[in-house]
């Protein structure tokens, strides 16, 4: 895999702003919200991430990794080991959204049974629909 396939940085030139729906775009991620909330805990390293968040690929991590780092809300620490170790760690912008994040988790596993059984509700009154 090409340094190239994997550059965030040409997502967004570097002269445009952030606009308000792109911030909320990049943390509400499918797989931001779990890497946020697991580095809100301290460091982890980029195994300890890939074990929490169920689903995903070592690519898609580290697209989502980088892409958290360039927006700052992570910090990337490379030790000078053998072999080195790395190291993702919140940010200040990153702690203050944690409550946020940890807020709307909360409120998914509260009402997962609810969403599910209107969910049941609505495609059973609309299966016929669906003919």
């Amino acid at each position: 895999m090409s340094q190239g396939n994997i550059d965030v940085s040409e997502q967004v030139s570097s002269g445009e702003a952030c606009t308000v729906l792109e911030a909320l775009q990049r943390v509400s991620g499918k797989w931001a919200i779990g890497i946020l909330l697991e580095a809100s805990n301290g460091p982890v390293r980029f195994t300890e991430l890939e074990r929490a968040v169920k689903g995903i690929s070592r690519r898609m991590l580290t697209l989502t990794l980088r892409n958290l780092e360039r927006d700052g809300l992570l910090v990337r620490t490379v030790y000078p080991t053998v072999p080195p170790k790395v190291e993702y760690t919140s940010t200040e912008m990153a702690l203050e959204l944690y409550g946020s994040l940890r807020g709307l988790t909360r409120w998914a596993e509260r009402h997962r049974d609810t969403i599910t059984a209107a969910r049941a509700r609505y495609d059973a009154a609309n299966a016929a629909d669906a003919r």
